[in-house]
């Protein structure tokens, strides 16, 4: 099974995905970590990203996800996965591929964002995201206004 945690930066993406691969015993992938360099500089000067150059990005993914479903191994992946499209070219080709959204209040993240630092995403690129967002029609929703544990048991038991 390919698990996508998805939600806007803020959400707790990496911290729950970390969490619910360890409970079921699989590899994490942070999509973080694939962006290419020109990527991460735009969005390092505050500008948000079009899907000229998220394509690319999700495309890397999807091959990522697509492999390690062809070695019969379970994986977790966090990605904002902000569009249906996008969710649909994470997913094409897996047939066992779920959706977690994490879903919050604008205010909540805004105030994890201003408590955090991250490597490149300032906290001014959250109203794009939000403007973005697609929430999904199928797929998990977990509020976020719990600890990060409390949501990975509500996933497992969505999961069962």
């Amino acid at each position: 099974m390919i698990v996508v945690v998805m939600g806007v930066s803020g959400s707790g993406k990496t911290t729950i995905g970390r969490l619910l691969a360890a409970h079921l015993g699989c590899a994490f992938l942070d999509g973080d970590d694939f962006h290419p360099p020109a990527s991460v500089a735009k969005m390092k000067a505050g500008t948000p990203l079009d899907d000229e150059d998220r394509w690319p990005w999700l495309g890397k993914l999807n091959d990522l996800l697509r492999q390690a479903g062809q070695r019969g191994e379970d994986a977790v992946l966090a990605c904002s996965a902000l569009k249906q499209t996008y969710r649909d070219a994470l997913a094409r080709g897996l047939p066992r591929c779920m959706f977690v959204f994490l879903n919050g209040s604008i205010e909540l993240i805004r105030s994890r964002l201003d408590e955090r630092r991250h490597r490149y995403m300032p906290a001014s690129l959250l109203e794009s995201q939000f403007a973005a967002l697609e929430p999904p029609a199928r797929a998990i929703s977990v509020n976020i206004d719990q600890t990060p544990q409390r949501c990975v048991d509500g996933i497992i038991a969505a999961l069962i």
